[in-house]
């Protein structure tokens, strides 16, 4: 371990030009999944031989085949002796360093690694582990300065930029973006926008909604424009849409109340129009209370929610409050060669409080784009964060004070399969085989696939039993969920009559066998004795311990009982051991 840390650190890089021209096409390859699964961390692997790719992929979606893994089948034989360039470091939560192994077992003689992961729990953990291995691992730039080196390197940040920030702000990424004519208007004096910006604009747009977990818009748009919000760009995810207002003045009849394709979540202040909030809980719209509504709490919340990226849709009086609390960190101005003028006619950007041009925001790395026949100006109100500096680990930090013990909390949270416990979630890429109706054993490719196909198993329908195929080659877990919850929604009478009281027991079956055949999951489990293990979803209250603790935590409860019977310390359980923990 030590030589080969020795030569990774005193080796130059061979041929940065090289080195940086593929960095840069595994971040180009790391973006492919936009839009078409919810935002993750992106990841790209390329492998080449001189400047000869062999392999390459890229992460589809969060609990798909990692991407050294698909480089390393399409490289095949060639792969061994050859390099492989990762935009960013592995992130290994599942405790089976798949992509680590897969590298390794090629027989690649180097890894260039773009930039080290964000995330505490494991940054510099995979390049470690390689370098133990005998790899030679050269991270980009480290070792030597270049105009080249700097712009691959403006590529690994700019595709995991909300990554980044979420790690370095504790708030999601967010983009405020905006449609204007060439004397700074958003509509006219009437408040009649539609439209300022051309057909071309929209689609980008429409492309950016698609890039997002969420779209922001303040209560004033859904009374002006009545807007749907929906991605219409042809990929499968579809954002969460999200509605500021304190006051809940809201029209009753609005296109965002429509939650048959995708979900609305409505915030507000504590004790708004209990009458208004019962009427949009009868629509299916989720409605969150805040003590104090602002921006920033909204953000905080949505990063416990898990969100990566937010695309704020709002008008001048929500952007301001947004600049001036730090959660917006870019811009996209569509600007229209197109003069309405009016003195009161609405701008992109409320009252920031600002008397003098010297206190003017100056936007980083502006780019400008013609689209059609109006350009796009964007750019970053903060710089993307620079977490070069290693943050010792938990382990580290112990070994350096052996005061500090590496699993001092009582209470373990999970949620995120990028988390510190990733491997708990019923998202994670772990698969089962388990035995159907006839005793046959089938293969899922993990515990979400299972589950949502059991709420049809039985249904005597055809497009009950096509949903179960189509839930069982879905590529990823998250795309087995939308289509098992779209059909829930669309077609309540295909759920198995019995699927309240039988759920429980479908979950708890598949995530026995999860962590029966994999043993480093068990591992990982019984690791954890002591501790409540809590999944931290803030708005599931049924299988997450919800927003304020206030859910019921049944993934969490199921894991600690098989926690308990893999260690012995309880009988083979039954559904009513479950209620009753």
């Amino acid at each position: 371990m030590a030589i080969a840390s020795t030569l990774a650190l005193k080796s130059p890089i061979l041929n940065h030009s090289t080195d940086a021209h593929q960095i840069r096409r595994a971040a180009d390859l790391a973006d492919k999944s936009a839009g078409f699964t919810s935002p993750h961390p992106n990841f790209g692997c390329v492998i080449a031989r001189d400047s000869n790719v062999v392999g390459e992929g890229f992460l589809y979606a969060q609990g798909a085949k990692c991407a050294e893994l698909q480089a390393v089948e399409a490289s095949g034989e060639l792969g061994r002796g050859a390099t492989a360039y990762l935009n960013m470091e592995p992130g290994d939560c599942h405790g089976d360093q798949a992509a680590v192994s897969a590298l390794v077992g090629a027989g690649v003689s180097r890894v260039v690694v773009g930039i080290r992961h964000p995330l505490q729990h494991l940054r510099g953990k995979a390049i470690q582990a390689l370098r133990s291995e005998g790899l030679q691992v050269d991270v980009l730039g480290e070792n030597l300065k270049s105009k080249v080196i700097e712009d691959a390197l403006k590529s690994c940040y700019a595709v995991n930029a909300p990554l980044l920030f979420r790690a370095a702000s504790r708030v999601p990424f967010s983009i405020l973006k905006y449609a204007m004519t060439l004397d700074g208007k958003i509509a006219a004096t009437s408040g009649h926008a539609s439209w300022i910006s051309s057909k071309q604009s929209r689609s980008r747009v429409f492309e950016l909604r698609g890039r997002s977990d969420a779209v922001i818009v303040g209560g004033n748009t859904v009374r002006r424009d009545d807007p749907r919000l929906t991605a219409r760009h042809g990929g499968g995810h579809l954002p969460v849409r999200i509605v500021m207002s304190q006051t809940l003045n809201l029209p009753e009849v609005a296109n965002i109340w429509d939650v048959s394709e995708v979900r609305t979540i409505v915030a507000t202040q504590r004790g708004a129009k209990k009458c208004f909030q019962k009427f949009l809980a009868s629509k299916g719209v989720e409605v969150v209370e805040f003590d104090i509504l602002n921006p920033r709490d909204v953000m905080e919340y949505c990063y416990d929610r898990g969100y990566l990226s937010i695309l704020w849709e709002c008008g001048g009086t929500l952007a301001a409050p947004a600049i001036s609390s730090g959660v917006i960190h870019q811009v996209f101005a569509f600007v229209a060669p197109k003069i309405i003028g009016g003195e009161h006619a609405p701008s992109p950007v409320g009252d920031l409080g600002m008397v003098e041009m010297s206190q003017a925001l100056n936007l980083i790395d502006v780019s400008y784009e013609q689209i059609g026949p109006d350009i796009l100006i964007s750019g970053f109100l903060q710089p993307v964060p620079d977490l070069t500096p290693v943050i010792p680990s938990v382990d580290e930090t112990s070994t350096i004070d052996p005061t500090v013990a590496p699993y001092e909390a009582s209470i373990i949270f999970f949620y995120k399969t990028w988390d510190k416990y990733g491997a708990f979630s019923n998202f994670s890429p772990h698969s089962l085989r388990m035995p159907d109706d006839n005793g046959d054993y089938i293969t899922w490719p993990s515990v979400e696939h299972y589950y949502q196909a059991h709420k049809f198993v039985g249904v005597n329908d055809r497009q009950a039993r096509d949903c179960i195929e189509q839930i069982k080659s879905a590529k990823s877990p998250e795309e087995a969920a939308r289509v098992g919850r779209s059909m829930q929604r669309k077609r309540p009478d295909l759920v198995r009559p019995d699927w309240e009281t039988v759920k429980i027991d479908v979950m708890y079956r598949a995530l026995k066998c999860k962590f029966s055949i994999h043993p480093h999951l068990n591992a990982m489990l019984l690791s954890t004795a002591g501790s409540v293990l809590v999944e931290a979803s803030p708005h599931d209250l049924f299988w997450g311990g919800g927003r304020e603790g206030e859910g019921l935590n049944y993934l969490g409860r199921l894991l600690m009982q098989l926690r308990s019977e893999f260690l012995g310390e309880s009988p083979k359980s039954s559904e009513n051991s479950y209620l009753s923990l």
